[in-house]
């Protein structure tokens, strides 16, 4: 009797053993049907964020080369109708702007000619070499100075409006260059040595 209860025993032990291999065995094929799921789901949720990616990048692409011929027909056209250039002078530094189809205004810094340079003589400077071309009434010009003084201010911005007709029109630039209009001053004030009381002021000399 003693020897069935233990083969009954040991039946059941094999039993039991078998069927917890069955169960891990069915648990891990479980677990790999759902990880195969899983990753197919994250595959396809990948695959459909960079299509969307890939699809905004190309409409994006798209407006901004249409953005981009829009502003390049855009600049072309006030390309043509205002010619920059700049002048200098000392210290002073015009920056000019010339409208091609203009009645003969003259702004500088935001305030007519006559009201910004007090001098009739700084006035004449300004406008010569429109005056010598005699287009006085066919362009409008637009200054912004930055430093020096109303001497170097008149002449930095004579020279910059001389570059700017140039630049408008190439024939130009003989009778500009005769009278002086498109060479650059390059003189500035010399600095002060020690022992001197300027450049080259000496102090008076003095024998005893």
């Amino acid at each position: 009797m003693a020897k069935k209860n233990k083969k009954s025993n040991k039946k059941k032990k094999s039993s039991k053993k078998k069927a917890g291999k069955k169960r891990k065995t069915s648990k891990k094929k479980s677990s790999k049907k759902k990880s195969s799921k899983k990753k197919k789901r994250t595959s396809k949720k990948k695959t459909s964020k960079k299509k969307k990616k890939t699809t905004k990048k190309k409409t994006s692409k798209k407006k901004k080369k249409r953005t981009s011929k829009k502003k390049s027909k855009k600049t072309k056209k006030k390309n043509q109708d205002r010619i920059v250039a700049t002048g200098k002078r000392k210290s002073a530094i015009a920056r000019v702007w010339l409208l091609t189809s203009g009645k003969g205004e003259i702004d500088v810094n935001g305030k007519k000619v006559k009201d910004f340079f007090p001098t009739l003589e700084t006035q004449k400077q300004v406008i010569a070499p429109l005056k010598v071309l005699k287009k006085e009434k066919s362009f409008d010009v637009v200054v912004k100075l930055k430093g020096g003084g109303f001497r170097g201010q008149a002449e930095a911005t004579q020279l910059g409006i001389a570059r700017a007709l140039e630049k408008f029109n190439s024939d130009w630039r003989k009778k500009l260059k005769e009278n002086g209009f498109l060479s650059r001053d390059a003189r500035v004030k010399e600095r002060k040595k020690p022992g001197l009381k300027r450049a080259r002021r000496a102090p008076q000399w003095r024998k005893r």
